[in-house]
């Protein structure tokens, strides 16, 4: 199933660090009290990725292949997609 870009929804962060996941986003994944998010950074980008809290294979891989891309993007080793083309790639994940 391709997926299309969505609308860019804005937040803020709190004095505390806290940061809302606007409620169109948080439906559309089905992110409820309690669902684990896993957390990386690199430079000034932050990447949320849902997960089971027990973290299967597939959850794993996914990292993984975050990781990978972190690297790709640091070595200045990294395609230039339309935005089709990164949302079909994403969708394989």
């Amino acid at each position: 199933m391709a997926q299309s870009a969505q609308q860019i929804e804005y937040t803020r962060a709190s004095s505390k660090g806290q940061v809302v996941i606007p409620s169109k986003i948080r439906k559309k994944l089905r992110i409820e009290e309690g669902s684990v998010l896993a957390v990386a950074t690199q430079r000034d980008m932050i990447v949320l990725k849902k997960i089971n809290p027990s973290l299967g294979k597939r959850d794993l891989n996914s990292i993984r292949l975050i990781e990978e891309a972190w690297k790709d993007i640091e070595n200045g080793r990294y395609k230039i997609r339309s935005k089709d083309s990164f949302f079909k790639e994403l969708a394989k994940w």
